[in-house]
């Protein structure tokens, strides 16, 4: 067994979570190293849109945008539904800012507001219709990283802001031109320019990584963990530790785990494929005590394009497409089932929908269904407007003839579509309130004023579809904490020495997505306050002689 140098703090993950542990701990002096998994850096978060949700935040402060604890948690208590911890709740709220302001002007990260982005559930008290509270990243320059610029997960290049993209609210985005010479300079946005700025950050305090290593157990002396076993290299490293910050993310791409613990079908994963709940299965080990565990954060996916990376299926989160008009989801009787332009993590719920009398979910599979003018309007899923209709689109010139090469009811199909286009051209949605929300037009085609972003008949064929699976951006349930992330014991108390932050944890925010950024923002949030009470750890550890 190789015994590794002893670290003052020992950091598993490197999403955003762990990154702002390890910079948090740092600045609290205590000597960091990350432990990644895979070869590379950035978990999920280096291929997010890299927003990050926070209310009463200092940026709203300056543009003059009014929110306040009082509306936040007000918000946070009418979406609950009994799920959320009003303490922990409270501590995002309070520490939140704190945290944004830190990165802001002690790293490499520039933020700004994506200032008209509304809450997703803005019609509910304490939301925020006209936005304010997700945060956009400023673009960062791989340069900066040197020899770790190749270490950084990466989808594909990405040299653009949100705000300047249809998903921010742009209605066209940057010029050929520009694009060319930020992908030149090495320059990333969203969740590529967060995590870069991140690492910058890590590195600049004299943070180490560890890559290719493997937490795989924690180790322990009388109820407190000492430190973690890694494997890298089939090699097993003892890591001695004076406090471990697990940021392993969920655990998504474990089938055998979300059978168990999921609420219902998740059959396309969509966060990094090295998320299968290591971190989960090494605090059960431990006796920790579990929170949120049938939930995620869900969301639509399509995997008609047969898109792979990094040895697994890469899902098109289906969001857009939904949201402008021209198209609908139907179900297998052919028929809607829910407010397309809905957000996605609520989205979940339609897809678990059980009928008892044929014991299934009649919303799985579903369809998205779009006419001519949709598909050369606007992007769907890899296929540009542009393009002509992908192999991997099911088409057909008529509303019946799609039916039939979907096995749907032609008859149903049909006056599903009749009855949608009727509503549409009167700019309503009597059934499922499309357009109804300031949310549901925001995603749709900004040139379009009021509901007609979202609201438009399917008149034109030939006639197109996709395949609709129940897919998740991460799960979001794990070990409990209390406000100090310190992760509780089943026994009673906390296990001294064990810290949780992210997708890993049991999420502070319950079931509740708050808005763009409603991942990142908790993560990094409670990331910031782990890494300064695991330093405080190692302070108290050496005042011990621990």
């Amino acid at each position: 067994m190789e015994l590794d140098t002893d670290v003052d703090v020992a950091v598993l993950g490197s999403g955003a979570a762990g990154l702002v542990a390890a910079i948090a701990a740092a600045d609290h002096g205590a000597a960091v190293t990350v432990f990644e998994k895979s070869e590379l850096i950035g978990g999920t978060s280096a291929i997010s849109g890299g927003i990050i949700w926070i209310p009463n935040n200092h940026l709203q402060a300056e543009a003059g945008i009014a929110d306040s604890r009082r509306a936040a948690l007000a918000y946070f208590e009418s979406l609950s539904l009994g799920q959320i911890d009003s303490d922990m709740a409270a501590t995002f709220v309070d520490v939140g800012p704190e945290m944004l302001a830190h990165l802001d002007a002690h790293t490499p990260c520039s933020f700004h507001l994506l200032p008209t982005y509304p809450d997703y559930h803005p019609e509910h008290p304490g939301g925020l219709a006209g936005g304010g509270r997700s945060i956009d990243n400023g673009l960062f320059a791989f340069s900066e990283l040197e020899e770790w610029a190749d270490r950084i997960r990466v989808n594909r290049p990405n040299p653009v802001m949100l705000i300047e993209t249809p998903l921010g609210g742009a209605s066209e985005m940057p010029s050929t031109d520009t694009l060319v010479s930020r992908a030149s300079a090495g320059q990333n946005g969203m969740g590529l320019g967060l995590v870069g700025a991140l690492v910058r950050g890590c590195l600049d305090r004299g943070v180490t990584f560890r890559l290719g290593a493997a937490a795989n157990h924690l180790t322990t002396s009388n109820g407190r963990v000492t430190g973690v076993q890694v494997m890298s290299q089939d090699h097993v490293i003892d890591v001695r530790a004076s406090a471990v910050v697990l940021a392993t993310g969920g655990f998504e791409w474990n089938e055998e785990l979300c059978r168990t613990f999921l609420r219902g079908p998740m059959s396309a994963p969509s966060g990094s494929p090295d998320n299968t709940g290591d971190g989960l299965v090494m605090a059960m080990e431990i006796g920790a005590r579990l929170g949120n565990m049938r939930n995620a954060w869900w969301v639509p996916v399509t995997r008609a394009d047969g898109a792979q990376k990094w040895g697994a299926d890469r899902p098109h989160l289906v969001l857009l497409e939904r949201t402008r008009p021209g198209s609908i989801m139907v179900n297998r009787s052919a028929r809607r089932f829910c407010n397309e332009a809905g957000n996605y993590n609520a989205m979940g719920g339609v897809f678990h929908q059980f009928d008892p009398a044929t014991f299934d979910y009649p919303n799985l599979p579903a369809w998205l269904i779009f006419d001519h003018r949709h598909k050369t309007t606007y992007d769907v899923a890899s296929c540009r407007a542009v393009d002509p209709p992908a192999e991997w689109m099911v088409q057909a010139e008529t509303v019946e003839g799609l039916a039939v090469e979907l096995n749907l009811d032609p008859v149903i199909l049909r006056q599903t579509v009749d009855r949608f286009n009727t509503d549409a051209r009167n700019g309503e949605d009597p059934d499922f309130q499309r357009g109804v929300s300031a949310y549901d037009a925001f995603n749709g085609d900004q040139s379009l004023d009021g509901v007609a972003a979202t609201l438009g008949p399917l008149d034109r064929g030939p006639y197109y579809a996709l395949p609709i699976e129940s897919g998740s951006l991460g799960t979001n349930g794990g070990p409990k904490t209390d406000t100090r992330c310190r992760v509780l014991s089943l026994g009673g108390g906390v296990i001294d020495g064990l810290f949780a932050a992210g997708n890993v944890m049991a999420a502070p925010t319950g079931m509740v997505y708050g808005g763009a950024g409603g991942t990142l923002g908790p993560a990094m949030t409670f990331g910031f306050i782990a890494g300064r009470e695991a330093a405080a750890a190692v302070a108290a550890a050496v005042g011990t002689g621990l």
